[in-house]
Order: structure tokens, then sequence, then C-alpha cells
């Protein structure tokens, strides 16, 4: 059992949800490179506002198409953010039981209702976890400062015992000047490494 580490909380979508979003965002906007593709996304005044909780699906996807100047209209873009999560990915759900059997698991994404009741709520994966921290429930967002303080208060372990897993630069960054413990990872084969890395699974 790892002496480092109290906690580990899971992004979702990139580390055990497949997020089919980066192709088809890069596609209609004609950014190459995903960072800047994620650092607009994740700066974005209509996804922030949409994954705090603040707008209607119709209002986030009339803002995107107008602000990304995207070659389709707000109906069509809709209609493809719904269906752009494609589910667990392999093994997802037997590291998060191997994780929770040593240390709590917790999952710390932003997300929107629209996602979550058409397809996060309906998986077993997330029936794993002993805490859920999601933005548009708490009403902030990662990398925000602020959204990693709120969750630091809810738990009741220091904030760098928390071991954070994320698939985003911006975001590891935003933890990390937080206080926790964050490590970049991609998919599962990469979180279990780190988790090892970690001392919470065994090698």
């Amino acid at each position: 059992m790892s002496t480092e580490v109290d906690i580990v909380l899971f992004d979702l979508g990139g580390v055990l949800i497949d997020f089919g979003g980066v192709a088809p965002m890069r596609k209609l906007s004609g950014i190459q490179s995903d960072d800047e593709l994620w650092r607009r996304w994740l700066t974005c005044r209509w996804v922030r506002s949409f994954e705090r909780g603040d707008c209607t699906p119709e209002e986030f996807a009339a803002g995107v198409v107008s602000d990304w100047e995207l070659p389709i209209d707000a109906d069509e873009y809709l209609d493809s953010f719904a269906n752009w999560l494609g589910g667990p990915i392999d093994g997802a759900g037997e590291l998060v039981h191997a994780t929770r059997a040593v240390v709590p698991v917790g999952c710390l994404s932003n997300t929107n209702a629209l996602h979550w009741d058409h397809h996060f709520a309906r998986w077993p994966l997330l029936d794993g976890f002993d805490h859920r921290f999601l933005s548009f429930e708490l009403g902030l967002l990662k990398p925000d400062r602020e959204l990693f303080d709120r969750v630091a208060e809810l738990l009741p372990y220091p904030a760098e015992r928390i071991l954070f897993l994320d698939d985003n630069t911006l975001n590891v960054d935003g933890a990390t000047a937080a206080g926790f413990t964050a490590v970049q990872v991609r998919g599962v084969a990469e979180a279990e490494a780190a988790l090892v890395a970690a001392g919470v699974l065994a090698g």
C-alpha cells in the first residue's frame, strides 16, 4: 500500500473514457495541433459556461459555432457533440477496481449534463468511485484554481496526498499549482504505469 497517496482522482475523458471530440473539432476548426485545440477549447467562453451548467445545450452549440466560425449549423454541431464519447477504454473498470482495493478513488472531470445523462450515467464504471467531482455539478472547471481548491476542501486529505491523473497539460498544471500530486497520462496503460510509479499498485 502506498504511503504517499491517500486517494486517487481520475479524469474521465482521455484517461478512462474514449473521448472522440478532438478529431471532429480539429477537422471543423482547421486547428491541427491538439495542444492548441485543447487550449482554445478549455478557454472558450461557451464551453466554460456549458460545462459549469450555466447555459442550455442549444445556447452552447450556437455560441461555439459562431465563435469558432464552424462550417455547420448549431443543430448539426449539437448532434455531433452529443455522440463524441466512445465508451470506457478497455481495462478502465479493472484499473479503478484494483486502485480502490488500495485507496479510495474518485473522478474529477469537466463534463456537462448532456454527456452525463446520455453516456456517463449509464456506464457501470462510474459506480466504482467513492467520490464524484463533475464540473457541471460544482459550477467550477478545470484548469481553474478554484475547482481544485474546492475539491481539496471537500476531501479529508492533504492536497499533496491527492494523486490526480489527467490527460491534459493545462489541467495537470492547474492541479499542481493547487498542491495536488498530478501526473499527465493518456489512456488506461499510462494511468496504470503512473499508479505503479506512485506506489499505489504493485508493478
